[in-house]
């Protein structure tokens, strides 16, 4: 089981200027400018899963009808609206997830190998959205006035989606993708314990995410592992994008 994650956190670097700028629009406009990117970012996820896995062997994703761009088709109701929904208004952090995409490992043509590709296809597509979204900035210049806030917002709010979520899903915990690779790539004698820590993964990212800052609030602290680890890593990606695209006002 894989399960593709969203998580954001837009009032902490990343973005820059945006937030102050789209404020002077409405609530329903800020929600669809920042919604729509993870939309985007979640559908493509899955929809790589499923067709990567097609290719490799293993048409159940595609006999489900999950090896497609509609959205609708990879929205889980509590994991990709409640959740989200309920986060954003208690802590002001969005954590969410899709449906799984339905993978059959033993039909892959080489399911060692092939159980790689297809885990890594999912960071692999954000990377690539990222990217395409750092280049369309140069174009978002050309609208003038709130269409033009709005655009560039989205495109800055799509490349630190993206970076996230693909940073995220590669954290070497199943059921991440990043836990699917690593089994892939360790010795048996390392792989099997981390297989085996699958039914467990989820409880671990909730204790994470949310116990964790949780207690230390408590005691005055800001500490969250989750940002410890992931902001640094996301900065770093997000810089060479934006280096590579030469945008790097829009998005440091």
């Amino acid at each position: 089981m894989r399960i593709g994650v969203a998580a954001c956190g837009l009032d902490g670097g990343g973005l820059s200027g945006g937030n102050s700028a789209l404020s002077a629009f409405s609530t329903v406009t800020a929600i669809l400018v920042i919604a729509i990117p993870v939309i985007i970012a979640i559908t493509f996820h899955e929809a790589a899963h499923g067709y990567v896995a097609w290719k490799l062997g293993d048409d159940t994703a595609r006999r489900l009808g999950r090896v497609t761009f509609n959205p609708i088709k990879h929205i889980d109701v509590f994991g990709t609206i409640l959740l989200p929904i309920v986060m954003w208004v208690t802590t002001s952090f969005i954590f969410g997830y899709a449906k799984p995409v339905p993978v059959d490992f033993a039909r892959l043509n080489r399911p060692r190998r092939d159980m790689i590709l297809v885990a890594a296809a999912g960071p692999g597509i954000n990377l690539a959205l990222a990217l395409v979204s750092a280049i369309l900035l140069h174009f978002a210049a050309l609208f003038e006035g709130n269409a033009g806030t709005i655009l560039t917002f989205a495109l800055q709010a799509s490349v630190f989606i993206n970076v996230l979520l693909a940073v995220f899903n590669m954290l070497p915990l199943p059921p991440l993708d990043g836990g699917r690779v690593a089994v892939g790539l360790l010795p048996d004698a390392l792989a099997r314990p981390l297989a085996r820590l699958e039914r467990w993964g989820f409880p671990i990212l909730i204790f994470v995410l949310l116990i964790v800052p949780a207690i230390a609030s408590q005691f005055g602290s800001s500490f969250s592992p989750f940002w410890s680890v992931i902001a640094p890593i996301v900065r770093f990606v997000v810089e060479i994008i934006s280096t590579i695209t030469g945008i790097e006002a829009g998005l440091r």
